[in-house]
């Protein structure tokens, strides 16, 4: 099998822009789209294989008849698939919000998976902001008090952004993407948030957004351990490409790859999710070719064990490890730095 181009699952959103449309030709039938499911196997929403000979089908219907083949040796026929990745166009303040953990999702969302994500800033408007944890020394208390007064941005963290930033927003961090921000999300294959404040607007039916005031009480982390601020991440260049890594979980890892010329890489361990963060190019595997770019996504099946990239672009890539200490032990192998990458 070769690598698969996949065809979003768009989604309408109150907060949502004409970005993905406009600039990023995504076949939206929303005037306003907030979010688009670029890989994506959830009841709530699947993306389409775009080309070659299982085009037409959802991701979640090849998984069902393929799965081996896509996801390797680890995969079980009934199992959910992990990773969701999508872009997001926020043309508005999206709501202050957070998302549970594993533990507390699978007891309290009916077996749901909990939600930690990360976030790569691929446009923003000047003064772009995104509210990233609490002010230092926030209690539960002063939070609660902040919130009943209508006053909760006294005591929420913002942290002006630029394109290329990454931030790494793990289960029980507030978080909320503010106006004029267009960034890619690799997150773990849940669609459980909880709202804390929505700033007092109605949604599409005109009615006033649901809250989760208790569920996020008891959801976020008000001991704040986690950085709030950009990760820069270890650089390794490799005959003139630029790799650079970011966060390495038991969820997903990710790096960035820039190019201008070819890459060959080897698939050994399963399969890889890549999105086209700027440029455009091809990519050759198991005897296919596809045109890529800005803002495409595809998967790399575990059975394409290996495949090229040509032409000038930034490159997205995400995969799930199997073992972050095994994982960890190749990067460093590869030079890569252990104390600037988020771990966790």
């Amino acid at each position: 099998m070769g690598p698969l181009l996949l065809e979003p699952d768009l989604k309408e959103r109150v907060w949502g822009g004409e970005k993905l449309k406009n600039l990023y030709g995504k076949k939206t039938p929303f005037k306003y789209t907030g979010e688009s499911w670029e890989v994506a196997c959830h009841e709530h929403g699947a993306s389409i294989i775009a080309a070659g000979p299982y085009k037409g089908l959802t991701l979640c219907a090849l998984l069902q008849t393929h799965g081996h083949q896509i996801l390797g040796e680890g995969y079980e026929k009934g199992h959910k698939f992990p990773l969701l990745v999508k872009i997001i166009d926020a043309k508005e303040d999206l709501s202050v919000q957070v998302h549970p953990d594993d533990a507390y999702a699978n007891i309290i969302e009916n077996g749901e998976l909990g939600k930690s994500e990360a976030w790569v800033i691929m446009e923003a408007e000047k003064g772009a902001k995104l509210i990233i944890g609490l002010k230092k020394g926030t209690t539960q208390e002063a939070f609660m008090t902040a919130l009943k007064a209508n006053q909760l941005e006294q005591v929420l963290n913002e942290v002006e952004v630029k394109p290329g930033d990454v931030f790494n927003i793990p289960a029980g961090l507030i978080h909320a993407i503010g106006k004029g921000i267009l960034l890619a999300e690799v997150q773990q294959n849940s669609d459980t948030t909880y709202r804390v404040y929505d700033w007092n607007r109605v949604g599409l039916d005109g009615k006033s957004r649901d809250l989760h005031i208790d569920k996020s009480k008891e959801t976020i982390d008000f001991l704040d351990t986690y950085s709030t601020l950009p990760i820069h991440g270890s650089v390794v260049v490799r005959d003139n490409i630029k790799h650079t890594y970011f966060i390495l979980n038991q969820y997903f890892a990710l790096e960035t790859i820039e190019m201008d010329g070819s890459l060959k890489q080897l698939n050994e361990k399963g399969y890889e999710i890549y999105m086209v963060l700027e440029g455009s190019g091809q990519l050759e595997g198991n005897h296919e070719s596809l045109e890529v770019k800005k803002g495409d996504s595809f998967l790399i099946p575990a059975s394409c064990k290996d495949y090229t990239f040509s032409g000038k672009m930034k490159l997205l890539k995400t995969y799930v490890p199997i073992s972050i200490e095994d994982t960890l032990k190749e990067l460093e192998a590869k030079g890569v730095q252990k104390e600037a990458i988020r771990i966790q």
